[in-house]
């Protein structure tokens, strides 16, 4: 597995390109966000997605899968959005949740079916430029290892989950996960329903 070192206050931009191309060929990438470490690929890439979630042991008919975009515009392309909805968005994101909503039809056919679909955009700026240059969204999941395996810890991912990613990317310490104390997983919020919010997960995020 390729280790690249990249800090959320100066993006390498040849390296940037060369994670989007990564994706692209159906790769598989380990990433720092604003809660922990995740593992992620093209979202619209059906091969990939199924070799995710081999790796995750999840089967993508019965689990949520989530989608990492850049913003809540690019979001709008992969779920229905609401006005009320929205405005929840807007108040709370960039930021560590993760909002279940309608799931588009633009979504690859490994969603058809699916009438939800996770949506997160990640306030770390090294998340949002890798989705921002691939053009689409990230199929993304938190990585959760074991006691031993700390996933806030690159090297010790990268060895985890050496002949599995392709790519990893070190933030050198500089990501929200290092800040301090045991790293928390996102906010999962229930936005099927915009008109009454459920938060069906408690993490990093406080819902505003």
């Amino acid at each position: 597995m390729r280790t690249l070192r990249m800090y959320p206050s100066s993006i390498n931009e040849r390296y940037l390109d060369e994670v989007a191309d990564c994706l692209r060929a159906g790769g598989i990438i380990i990433y720092p966000t604003d809660t922990l470490y995740a593992v992620g690929c093209d979202a619209l890439n059906n091969g990939a997605i199924e070799r995710l979630c081999r790796i995750k042991g999840v089967n993508p008919q019965k689990q949520t899968l989530s989608v990492v975009c850049d913003g809540i515009s690019m979001a709008s392309e992969y779920a229905r959005i609401d006005n009320e909805a929205f405005r929840i968005l807007r108040r709370n994101l960039p930021g560590a949740f993760t909002f279940i909503l309608p799931a588009a039809t633009s979504l690859p056919k490994v969603f058809k079916g699916r009438k939800e679909v996770g949506i997160r955009v990640p306030d770390n700026q090294i998340a949002m430029a890798i989705a921002a240059r691939l053009g689409h969204p990230i199929l993304s999941s938190s990585l959760k290892v074991d006691d031993e395996v700390p996933e806030f810890d690159a090297q010790e991912l990268a060895l985890a989950f050496e002949g599995q990613a392709e790519l990893l990317i070190d933030d050198g310490g500089d990501g929200e996960s290092l800040s301090g104390g045991m790293p928390l997983p996102s906010t999962v919020v229930d936005l099927t329903d915009s008109r009454s919010p459920e938060i069906i997960r408690e993490g990093k995020g406080e819902l505003q």
